[in-house]
């Protein structure tokens, strides 16, 4: 797949986001405001997930997660990532519902909603988990398990959702046929 997000690429987002000047907060600013211009549909979403009684830990992870995401398929793909829509965001939703429903009906399945994301972002879903770990670790005593996989679930959605709105590279042809030849 051509839209994957490289881990140099998050890396780099990382250290943007974690500097504390008064430059990088207006840049952390700018870089939401336009999160919120172009992918109105996802960044509602969100916003309904992370605007629900969070606790701490949870609601910093969502706010920190969605930008770098956003960042970093903002950084690698350029004008290249299309808007996601209301029927492209249901969609990717159903597809992870589909899944949890799957699993929960039966426990020998094998294939869970992590492993769908990695095989679509497998540096992207190690940076959240990376994230996701320390953010427990630091946090363990006090953490709300329950919210903290609310807001990754809508994490998942985020990534496959935008993984899904870039637009193919003009290099790579993309075969519409249905015709199949033995």
């Amino acid at each position: 797949m051509w839209a994957r997000v490289d881990m140099r690429v998050l890396e780099k987002v990382e250290e943007q986001l974690a500097a504390d000047d008064e430059s990088a907060k207006r840049r952390l600013d700018e870089s939401f405001a336009r999160f919120e211009e172009a992918q109105p549909a996802l960044s509602s979403r969100i916003s309904e997930v992370l605007a629900e009684p969070l606790d701490d830990t949870a609601l910093a992870l969502g706010y920190f997660l969605t930008l770098a995401i956003w960042l970093g398929f903002e950084e690698s793909f350029k004008g290249d990532v299309g808007q996601v829509d209301a029927i492209g965001l249901s969609a990717v939703d159903e597809m992870l519902k589909l899944d949890e429903q799957i699993r929960l009906s039966d426990p020998a399945e094998v294939v869970d909603s992590d492993d769908v994301v990695a095989m679509e972002q497998p540096e992207m879903l190690a940076f959240i988990h990376e994230h996701l770990d320390a953010a427990l670790e630091a946090n363990a005593d006090e953490v709300d398990v329950d919210d903290v996989h609310e807001v990754y679930r809508i994490i998942l959605v985020l990534v496959l959702a935008l993984s899904y709105a870039v637009r193919s590279p003009s290099n790579v042809t993309v075969s519409t046929s249905t015709e199949f030849t033995a």
